[in-house]
């Protein structure tokens, strides 16, 4: 098995990860490199557009939102640099608009986070012509509910009132909504 991995990366391993949580880079690092990838970090849009320019690797993971700016623009960057860079982005608010973006972009695919090495690995590997298999648990329908509303709170800078408006909602119903814990 592991040779089958190793020999469906290639003989360019490099793997850039670009993620501005600490403790999950370092866990995915290491995961990625027990599959056979040569893994380098980065914390910030600023410091993943460095390496994708002196370094440009064959395989890329890329958060969306970063503390210093947009994913999407260590994307642009490695395709510029590597047109044949499989990059995957992660986020944590998935968004049918963004993942166009991303994928007009130029990424290879656009996963939810939380996803796992596992799902990254199948990601970076997958070939274009393949479907992807349905999500063993996919979300309910409260849940794919409840990730709107938390998108939209986000996008409105976690303005009540100005997120009701946009989502047609009574600003109480969404205050009672954003106090509860999210459904599973």
């Amino acid at each position: 098995m592991a040779d089958d991995l190793l020999a469906e990366l290639g003989p360019d391993r490099s793997l850039l990860l670009v993620d501005d949580d600490e403790p999950f880079v370092k866990r995915l690092a290491k995961a990625m490199e027990k599959r056979g990838f040569i893994p380098e970090t980065a914390e910030s849009v600023a410091a993943g557009r460095a390496i994708a320019l002196a370094r440009p690797p064959a395989y890329a993971v890329v958060d969306l939102r970063l503390e210093d700016g947009n994913g999407l623009d260590v994307v642009e960057v490695l395709r510029e640099r590597r047109p044949d860079c499989r990059i995957v982005v992660l986020t944590g608010y998935g968004a049918i608009a963004t993942a166009v973006a991303a994928v007009k972009i130029g990424a290879t695919d656009y996963l939810s986070k939380p996803a796992d090495a596992n799902d990254i690995t199948n990601a970076l590997l997958s070939k274009a012509e393949s479907l992807p298999a349905p999500p063993e648990n996919p979300m309910s329908a409260d849940r794919v509910r409840w990730e709107h509303i938390q998108r939209v709170y986000e996008m409105c800078d976690r303005n009540v009132s100005e997120t009701a408006r946009r989502l047609s909602m009574h600003r109480r119903t969404l205050q009672r909504i954003l106090a509860k814990r999210s459904p599973r």
